[in-house]
């Protein structure tokens, strides 16, 4: 349902971007739309028709997607979305016409090339990066993709099919379910790798690095890099001092993760599911998923996933 904040309902809300104007996108899964909140407070459906899934590219109402996951804005206005279950990457422009980018609806796998002949295997997490270059979590396939400016799909790290917790450059790295991700201004890409409830980030050296976590350990705990636990986590932001915020999923709470590898709980507590409001950890979430911060103010807006909620931190 559209309407006023307060009115509106969402059907496990999961991706959110936020444009410079204040503007919050948030990919409604299971009603296979795509929703905006205006900066007056005003709930709207920009493309995607509630309650019916497909494949078909079009203009707001007449497009359709299937279980979207990953939201990224890019510097235009164009919003990129894994339309998880159609194993494609669509763009949404800013007058709301849905265009498919690359990958083919329905058909799954792990091709690189031609971004039509490209294949996916259930992406969730995008990013764009200054350079206008989109980078995609490919979740099953276990590998980090990249969409170029030219329209070419190319795997920067992993391996398909081939899961694994090694730090590495390109076909020598592993991930575990990789989900959300984040690039800073200089490029550096971060990706939160759910299954192995780690950070980890690939710089311009093309290395694959765990900041935080570590593999195969789930956990709560606050700490020192490597020190930390995380229990699948999700998505993920940052910000221009390099403070990284984190869904904890399943802990139900927002982590933060400082340059110099200190984790912290910012807010919920771990374990302790509710939808109530507060500061620190009086708040409480239930599995939150998608993070992410107005450009221009200190606001960090959050998917709470199964309170079908979108909250904000300040």
């Amino acid at each position: 349902m559209d309407g006023q904040t307060s009115s509106a309902r969402f059907n496990r809300p999961m991706g959110i971007a936020v444009a410079p104007d204040g503007t919050v996108y948030v990919a409604d899964c299971n009603n296979h739309t795509i929703r905006q909140i205006s900066p007056e407070g005003v709930v709207t459906t920009l493309a995607g028709m509630a309650g019916q899934p497909g494949r078909q590219d079009g203009l707001r109402e007449l497009a359709r997607f299937h279980h979207p996951v990953g939201l990224a804005l890019d510097a235009a206005g164009n919003l990129y979305v894994a339309d998880t279950q159609n194993h494609t990457i669509r763009k949404v422009t800013p007058a709301g016409l849905v265009i498919t980018m690359a990958g083919r609806p329905g058909e799954k796998g792990t091709t690189d090339g031609e971004a039509s002949k490209a294949r996916f295997n259930f992406p969730q997490g995008i990013t764009a990066a200054p350079d206008g270059t989109v980078y995609i979590a490919d979740t099953e396939s276990h590998t980090i993709r990249q969409l170029t400016t030219t329209g070419v799909i190319r795997t920067v790290a992993g391996m398909p099919g081939r899961k694994g917790a090694a730090d590495g450059t390109g076909a020598n790295a592993r991930f575990f379910h990789p989900s959300g991700l984040a690039t800073n201004a200089s490029g550096t890409l971060y990706i939160v790798d759910n299954g192995n409830h780690t950070i980890r980030k690939i710089e311009s050296d093309g290395m694959v690095r765990t900041i935080a976590g570590a593999a195969g350990k789930s956990g709560s705990a606050d700490g020192q890099g490597t020190a930390a636990r995380f229990d699948w986590p999700n998505g993920i932001a940052v910000n221009a001092r390099g403070w990284l915020y984190v869904a904890d999923n399943v802990n139900s709470t927002i982590r933060l993760l400082l340059p110099n590898g200190q984790v912290t709980t910012l807010t919920g507590r771990a374990k302790s599911w509710g939808s109530q409001d507060g500061a620190g950890s009086e708040a409480r979430f239930e599995f939150p998923f998608g993070v992410a911060l107005h450009p221009h103010a200190q606001t960090l807006y959050v998917t709470d996933t199964k309170n079908q909620l979108l909250r904000c931190v300040q």
